[in-house]
């Protein structure tokens, strides 16, 4: 099983950036799969998770109206789109993956974690 993360890096404030996860190794379409954010010294922050269907989407309060979760099922692949993005949305992001919606912001109910990818917001 792999999930791998990719799209972080540098952007201004304001900005926008897409992330992708990859995954392999397990049937994506039977899974629900989300995004966590963590910060060194603070505990991994539920952002989105997005249901099988492509359409049931939940996100955290944080994120909500600017963030967008989507799922690409023939590709088996995962993305967060950020919008106006802000200084404290600074943060190392992982996908994840699970078997149902239930504890989404709950990261022990997780199955499978990607290896997480460098988002960083500064002027």
């Amino acid at each position: 099983v792999r999930l791998q993360a990719c799209g972080g890096g540098l952007v201004q404030p304001g900005g926008y950036l897409r992330l992708s996860c990859a995954a392999s190794g397990f049937t994506f379409a039977d899974y629900f799969v989300g995004w966590f954010r963590q910060v060194p010294g603070k505990e991994r922050e539920f952002i989105a998770l997005i249901g099988w269907d492509g359409i049931t989407t939940w996100y955290g309060d944080s994120v909500k109206g600017r963030f967008s979760i989507s799922r690409d099922n023939a590709k088996n692949t995962l993305y967060l789109r950020m919008n106006s993005l802000k200084p404290e949305d600074t943060a190392i992001y992982y996908c994840a993956a699970k078997r149902s919606g239930k504890d989404r912001t709950t990261m022990r109910s997780y199955d499978y974690w990607g290896q997480g990818t460098q988002v960083t917001v500064s002027s």
